[in-house]
């Protein structure tokens, strides 16, 4: 759904992205993650036609976005950090507004107003105008704006910003709901827990490099489980491959290891009892946790 190659973009005496490569799979939700001053702002108003970058090329949707920046627009959803409503206007004509300058027909703007406000849930405050509404409100009618023409691509730049807990819950189910009807969303963020809820792959942005981008929500039949022992045994990792239902990912010491086994519940009981069966003292036996934090401080790791 979205191809970037070799974006290099410069402001006066600094190179924002240099050599920017990617790929982003269509229906996928994917965190853009980073340091402040790694790029994500410009390489997400590169991605908008917002931005002219030096040198490289940007192709969302089959568009080359450089080239006809008026046709990507129709085919996306743009929601900037610092964004800007019409204070004199009313919530409803806000929409309208967008709705017309995206190619909603007139006799369909009705239909397409109710829909983005009640889904976002803002339909009790069409007739308000922006500068009534607090700013969680607030960022609800622009990331109602950004979807309301239904895009097969979604760029957001913060989009939780000043929402309270329940509607950045609230915030994750409508970014699952816009995927399930087949958007493509690529969202920038500094709260990696408030990613996790959504996300399914990461692209990690430092000093305007991509230096990383994984999938963090691989669907698999194989889970990792880690095992860990109330006392050390000399021939864990010995005794742990005779298990034919398991595959030791690792075992770094002799009281602790990484296994990998099916979802299964009645293999996983199997495995326990196995486990049991050697003797071994179990006092952990639990799906690893893998998450973007855990993915995020990995990368910084591996590059520091």
């Amino acid at each position: 759904m979205i191809t970037v190659d070799k974006l290099i973009f410069e402001y006066p005496g600094l190179r924002a992205l240099d050599d920017v490569s990617f790929t982003i799979a269509a229906g996928s939700i994917t965190a853009l993650v980073g340091p402040n001053g790694a790029g994500k702002t410009t390489l997400l108003r590169c991605m908008a036609a917002l931005d002219q970058p030096v040198s490289g090329s940007i192709n969302i949707a089959g568009i080359d976005v450089l080239e006809q920046p008026r046709e990507c627009h129709r085919i996306i959803g743009y929601l900037s950090d610092f964004f800007g409503l019409y204070q004199r206007l009313t919530v409803r004509q806000c929409l309208h507004y967008v709705a017309r300058a995206q190619g909603i027909l007139a006799a369909d703007c009705a239909t397409a107003i109710d829909n983005v406000s009640r889904r976002l849930h803002i339909h009790d405050r069409l007739e308000n105008s922006p500068a009534q509404l607090s700013r969680g409100l607030r960022q609800r009618v622009a990331i109602a704006q950004a979807i309301i023409h239904k895009p097969p691509v979604v760029l957001l730049d913060e989009p939780a910003s000043g929402l309270d807990p329940e509607a950045r819950h609230e915030l994750a189910q409508l970014f699952l709901d816009l995927q399930a009807q087949g958007m493509t969303l690529l969202v920038s963020s500094h709260i990696l827990a408030e990613l996790e809820a959504y996300c399914s792959d990461m692209l990690v942005l430092r000093q305007g490099r991509i230096v990383e981008q994984i999938t963090v929500k691989a669907p698999t039949l194989l889970k990792p489980f880690k095992l860990l022992l109330a006392k050390p045994v000399e021939n864990l990792q010995q005794l742990l491959q005779s298990i034919p239902q398991i595959t030791v990912l690792n075992s770094d010491d002799k009281q602790q290891a990484l296994l990998q086994l099916g979802g299964d519940a009645m293999l996983q009981h199997q495995v326990l009892k196995a486990l049991i069966s050697l003797d071994l003292s179990v006092c952990e036996f639990a799906p690893a946790s893998s998450n973007l934090q855990d993915a995020y401080l990995q990368t910084l790791r591996q590059i520091a």
